[in-house]
């Protein structure tokens, strides 16, 4: 192969490939996150999210091969964050309650956000689930589960709440995760007009009643340990996605 077949990493014309790119990808997922948004997961196609874009069918599946990935694009950048916030608590030291806390109704906020994009996601994530009959891989890259991986950062810190004798040992890390980001994912299905403090007042009440019962046990009869006085979520301004 001749020298000059090989772009130098510094050629204007390898730069201009590589943010013509750029530009291409954010379109698509900006044209994925407003499709989803609207039309729902059965409804959108991505011939659809292609037209959005003002591209090519083939241009969008050269850059997501399928509408899998296409969500679990769009939606992984609402949850990483959380990833990143459970690594720092548990490295300071964090009480892992109030860490669990946080986590939960961060969570329940996205959800009711991006509520339409959430239903999108969950279907995906459903139908995947089925296709492959099994937990996610992390070795496929092509699995909305590992593209958003919504239960990671409860999973990180419910283990380290475990090992340091925080939490109970059972159920484990992976199943209550898992448990409570199916029943968040299910009520912002089921429960569209659910304020985002509510329902994490229900998915704290169910997570640290296998994990830290006395939370609850010790608390008066008509008492909401987890009840928000300050109104703080409903706050939180709405879109229609």
């Amino acid at each position: 192969m001749a020298a000059s077949d090989l772009a130098e990493p510094d050629d204007p014309r390898a730069r201009a490939a590589r943010t013509k790119r750029d530009r291409t990808r954010r379109a698509l997922l900006d044209a994925a996150d407003a499709t989803f948004g609207s039309r729902g997961w059965a409804d959108t196609r991505m011939e659809d999210v292609a037209a959005a874009a003002g591209v090519s069918a083939a241009t969008a599946y050269n850059h997501f091969p399928s509408k899998h990935v296409l969500v679990g694009s769009v939606y992984g950048p609402l949850v990483r964050p959380l990833l990143s916030e459970a690594e720092r608590d548990i490295a300071a030291g964090r009480p892992v309650v109030d860490a669990l806390t946080d986590q939960i109704r961060a969570l329940a906020r996205i959800s009711q956000r991006y509520r339409k994009l959430t239903a999108s996601f969950w279907s995906a994530v459903e139908e995947y689930t089925i296709k492959v009959s099994g937990p996610p891989d992390t070795a496929d890259d092509g699995d909305p589960r590992t593209l958003a991986p919504v239960p990671t950062p409860l999973r990180i810190l419910i283990e380290h709440g475990q090992q340091t004798g925080q939490l109970r040992p059972f159920p484990s890390a992976l199943d209550v995760s898992g448990m409570i980001v199916n029943l968040l994912l299910l009520r912002s299905i089921n429960r569209k007009e659910e304020p985002a403090d509510v329902t994490a007042e229900l998915l704290l009440t169910v997570l640290f009643g296998m994990l830290r019962p006395e939370l609850l046990a010790n608390a008066d009869n008509d008492e909401r340990p987890f009840r928000r006085t300050d109104c703080a979520d409903r706050r939180v301004p709405l879109d229609d996605r």
